[in-house]
């Protein structure tokens, strides 16, 4: 695994069961809430998510399941990677309170095993700020395609890092290349 990859897998695996309990709800709690109504809880993208039933997602840095779950309750066969252990205990115990189910597998992205599933997904999901995450944004874009099948679907949201780096932390030289530590989750 890569330094930076040690480091990211570090921070997530830092509490963020815990976080997810405070931010989010118990499992229990946030399943109630996403079983009323899951195309809702995938927001400004629920209109890709409308027609999945069958098809295979794949959530990539799918964090604590809370867009997994819904995607699978619409009737997918959603597997999520990441990188995190706390994250995925978190995910299970959701899909399980929502009465579904997901594939959890605990990687870096980088390390998906790509003989199992190449061309794999007919569609890939990410979103909430991750591209940050990855230093080679070409090798990150050929293992999504390699995951993709032939015309899949892949749907990537993201926002801009420094954005939240202005506004909290005020000066930053967004073009420094020094990984840094700090708290997250």
């Amino acid at each position: 695994m890569q330094e930076q990859s040690l480091q990211n897998k570090k921070a997530w695996e830092h509490r963020a069961y815990e976080f997810w309990h405070k931010r989010d709800g118990t499992p229990q709690e946030k399943a109630s809430q996403i079983v009323a109504n899951p195309i809702a809880c995938l927001k400004k993208h629920s209109t890709y998510f409308e027609n999945v039933a069958g098809k295979r997602v794949a959530n990539l840095c799918g964090s604590n399941g809370r867009k997994a779950v819904p995607i699978a309750l619409l009737g997918a066969e959603v597997t999520v990677f990441d990188i995190s252990e706390e994250n995925r205990r978190y995910a299970l115990e959701l899909a399980e309170s929502a009465n579904t189910t997901i594939e959890y597998i605990v990687t870096d992205i980088y390390e998906i095993d790509l003989q199992k599933y190449e061309g794999y997904f007919d569609m890939l999901y990410l979103e909430g700020g991750i591209l940050h995450y990855f230093s080679d944004i070409d090798r990150f874009m050929s293992i999504l395609f390699g995951l993709l099948k032939h015309e899949g679907t892949l749907i990537l949201s993201d926002f801009h890092p420094l954005r939240k780096c202005i506004i909290s932390q005020g000066d930053v030289d967004y073009f420094d290349r020094e990984l840094r530590s700090g708290s997250v989750a």
